[in-house]
């Protein structure tokens, strides 16, 4: 397929993610041709606003004729149901994170991609805000030095998603805010260092707001009102240490719930360098980068167009899917990406299971 051809998608999900996706296709050219949901409703009313047909199931969706590609932002339980089925029906696949609610199923899912016709992308869309781009750069030109701490964190102070739905059943979610949350900062942190090799976790979960369902006070609850006969076993707060090769570390903490006072604490991603470092908000429109230069304490301010940082990094994952899909280049984030991601939440996971620091194999 040329670079410039057409490219027709399908939606499989068709929640808030699920429209995102189709949002950022137009954007970038791609043609909607269908869109399939679990719920009928939702399908429709995406193709309304953005073109295609709705299909009765995801196998008729696979069927269309001029689907080459899709994007699976379904619930997290069917990633690795719906991401199988479409590669091997040969389409190339953009699925949103977390890859999968296990190692195992990452592994189920890049044996299909293995011997697809169609290639894989991961959604990590925070590798692409302006503000990431910028300080990636910086890193892989040498002018921060050898990286050896990240800090990445995330708050909510009262922004449990969905509360008593898929987003707290961890049957269906994988887990709450670490899951949701987590995989966005750890991506990132790890992207920016150039990847190393993880070799150990030690973390710890809580759950302590929303027992019952009832008693939760909120400012905010996207993905549904809450359900007061659903769900809730799994946390609303994390904290992490990962260790890996070569000495740098990297803490996380995120919640959905906690009792932050507006303005404590800042989301976003610090790194110390020993040439430069910087923090900055993910979706920010600036960076400061502190350094030296001729023997005297500076802060630069690199400049970057970041006029909508939101649909910037949005637009930038579709370039790359674009790109893949067209002439066949390296996807933004990989399927193996996805896998070793996974394997870091599930070491957290079982070291706050444990109490103990757990190694990554």
């Amino acid at each position: 397929m040329a670079f410039g051809a057409r490219i027709g998608l399908g939606v499989i999900g068709c929640g808030g993610i699920g429209n995102v996706h189709a949002q950022s296709a137009r954007r970038a050219g791609v043609t909607i041709v269908g869109a399939w949901d679990i719920e009928g409703d939702r399908a429709a009313e995406l193709v309304k606003q953005h073109g295609g047909i709705a299909a009765p199931s995801i196998d008729a969706l696979l069927s269309m004729s001029g689907v080459d590609a899709v994007v699976v932002a379904v619930p997290n339980d069917r990633h690795c149901e719906c991401a199988c089925a479409a590669l091997k029906a040969g389409k190339h696949v953009l699925l949103e994170k977390p890859m999968a609610l296990t190692r195992a199923q990452c592994d189920e899912i890049l044996a299909v991609a293995s011997t697809s016709a169609g290639r894989l992308q991961m959604g990590f869309v925070c590798r692409g805000t302006p503000a990431a781009l910028t300080v990636k750069k910086w890193i892989d030109s040498g002018r921060f030095g050898e990286i050896y701490h990240i800090k990445a964190s995330l708050y909510r102070r009262r922004g449990v998603p969905g509360l008593g739905g898929w987003f707290t059943t961890k049957s269906r979610s994988g887990g709450g805010p670490l899951i949701d949350l987590g995989v966005h900062v750890i991506d990132l942190a790890l992207h920016l260092a150039g990847h190393p090799k993880v070799e150990r976790a030690s973390g710890a979960t809580w759950s302590n707001f929303g027992h019952p369902i009832s008693d939760y006070r909120f400012t905010s609850m996207w993905a549904g009102p809450p359900k007061f006969d659903g769900v809730f076993d799994v946390e609303d707060g994390a904290t992490a240490l990962i260790r890996c090769a070569g000495g740098l570390t990297i803490e996380v903490n995120v919640t959905w719930a906690a009792n932050i006072p507006e303005g404590s604490t800042r989301d976003g991603i610090s790194i110390w360098g020993r040439r430069a470092g910087t923090f900055f908000d993910i979706f920010g429109k600036e960076v400061s980068i502190a350094t030296e230069e001729e023997g005297m304490l500076i802060d630069v301010k690199p400049q970057f167009e970041a006029t909508n940082p939101m649909d910037q990094a949005w637009d930038e994952q579709y370039r790359h899917f674009r790109q893949l899909v067209t002439n066949g280049t390296a996807p933004m984030a990989t399927g193996e990406q996805g896998r070793l991601l996974q394997t870091v939440i599930d070491a957290i996971y079982e070291s706050s299971r444990l109490n103990r620091e757990v190694e990554i194999v």
